[in-house]
């Protein structure tokens, strides 16, 4: 399977500017596997989820606390309303950011 949810993995990582060490080393996959990955080969879904949240989604799973997403999952759970508020919130905030940034 050469795509993940019918997204071309080569394709993202050419989009994004990146040789494949550079790529596949942020989700812990090294260049020979992702190599494969791009080639082929079926992508396991652990490497999807990290594939779609940093490349994608552009989360720095570095930054990812265990403690955020406690926060997320009770704000979400206990107040439904708000957290609905806060994620439209969150979104337009970082594509103003986003847009900000490509006017530099």
């Amino acid at each position: 399977m050469k795509t993940t949810d019918k997204i071309d993995v080569r394709e993202i990582r050419r989009k994004l500017g990146l040789n494949q060490s550079q790529f596949w080393s942020k989700i812990g996959v090294t260049q020979s596997g992702g190599s494969r990955y791009e080639s082929g080969r079926n992508i396991p879904r652990p490497v999807q989820a990290l594939l779609r949240l940093v490349h994608i989604e552009q989360i720095d799973i570095n930054k990812v606390k265990k403690e955020d997403v406690e926060v997320a999952t009770y704000l979400k759970s206990s107040n439904p309303e708000m957290f609905k508020n806060l994620k439209k919130e969150a979104r337009e905030d970082a594509k103003a950011k986003r847009k900000e940034s490509k006017s530099r």
